[in-house]
């Protein structure tokens, strides 16, 4: 059979498990640059019985899964892919397959671009790198001050718990969240309004649904402080790209830490990429050393068991 690693952007897929079991097996071609073109890909994959791709860095649609008559097993990381047409897959006899995928680097990943905006960490290591101003500017603190998570779930309350350690108040707000839910962890249950309206730091945390597709729209965003700062490492969707750039454009809100956007790569020359206020990451959320072993290593698992007749992991 022969299998196809999309998106190995790092190229460390081969490294990150034992891929020599399925010698003899398995062929394994591995991709490193995205192939954002239908056609392009459908050319890269067209003899291929497996694909293994990373989280929803390439979607598989119905229409792609359609061109794939080869395709027999399609392995994600993660249990949850919103971007596999799973029905279309069912229908075509593709097995689609995930992997464990642990919380904590994004909880992570969000403090840094918390702490990197608030600290100004970027212009002023750039300014010590290139000979430049020796400190040009006055830093947030953070404890004393609110930090409002939108979303409650399991990195929702791995933020709270280091929100407080940094000696800061910490409210939440989701659609069904209950204040005995936030009480268990010393959190304020408090309404979407008033979250964005007093909160010096604003987290986002919920998944992408049709309910929390445009979230955060200009409405929103016009109730936040003019120095209050949005972190964004869930989905990009989730906040109106649009409404979000004209807030920061004019300094209606202070900054923005972004790891998720509309389109990855994000375009050369798009304005998230060079607006002063804004710290961005190209989506290095779940990207970590444990994480990756975890994915190839379960990727390698599922595709022997799926040679061996009894799939696992199945979504």
């Amino acid at each position: 059979m022969r299998c196809a690693i999309l998106d190995d952007y790092q190229g460390v897929a081969l490294g990150m498990a034992d891929w020599s079991v399925l010698d003899g097996q398995v062929d394994v071609t591995v991709h490193r640059e995205h192939i954002a073109d239908q056609d392009a890909l459908v050319d890269a994959l067209r003899d291929k019985q497996i694909v293994v791709i990373m989280r929803e860095r390439t979607p598989f649609p119905a229409e792609l899964i359609a061109r794939l008559p080869e395709l027999e097993l399609l392995i994600t990381s993660g249990m949850r892919n919103a971007a596999i047409d799973l029905a279309a897959a069912a229908e075509h006899g593709v097995t689609v397959c995930g992997t464990a995928s642990t919380s904590t680097p994004p909880a992570e990943l969000t403090w840094a671009l918390i702490l990197g905006l608030a600290r100004h960490l970027v212009p002023e290591s750039t300014a010590l790198r290139t000979n430049g101003p020796w400190q040009s500017t006055v830093g947030t603190g953070l404890a004393g001050r609110t930090l409002g998570l939108i979303g409650f779930g399991k990195i929702g309350v791995q933020m709270a718990r280091i929100g407080r350690a940094f000696g800061m108040d910490v409210a939440a707000w989701s659609a069904n969240l209950t204040a005995e839910r936030t009480a268990a962890e010393g959190v304020r249950l408090v309404t979407k309004g008033e979250l964005l309206s007093r909160s010096d730091v604003v987290s986002i945390h919920v998944v992408l649904s049709d309910r929390t597709r445009g979230l955060i729209g200009a409405g929103e965003l016009a109730l936040m402080r003019p120095e209050a700062l949005l972190i964004n490492t869930s989905r990009a969707a989730i906040v109106d790209q649009q409404a979000l750039v004209e807030a920061l454009r004019d300094n209606r809100i202070g900054g923005a830490g972004l790891d998720v956007f509309d389109q990855e790569p994000l375009p050369a020359g798009h304005p998230l990429r060079s607006l002063p206020n804004v710290l961005a990451t190209p989506h290095l959320g779940y990207v970590t050393d444990g994480n990756y072993r975890t994915y190839f290593r379960e990727a390698v698992e599922n595709i022997q068991a799926y040679l061996a007749g009894t799939p696992t992991r199945v979504l």
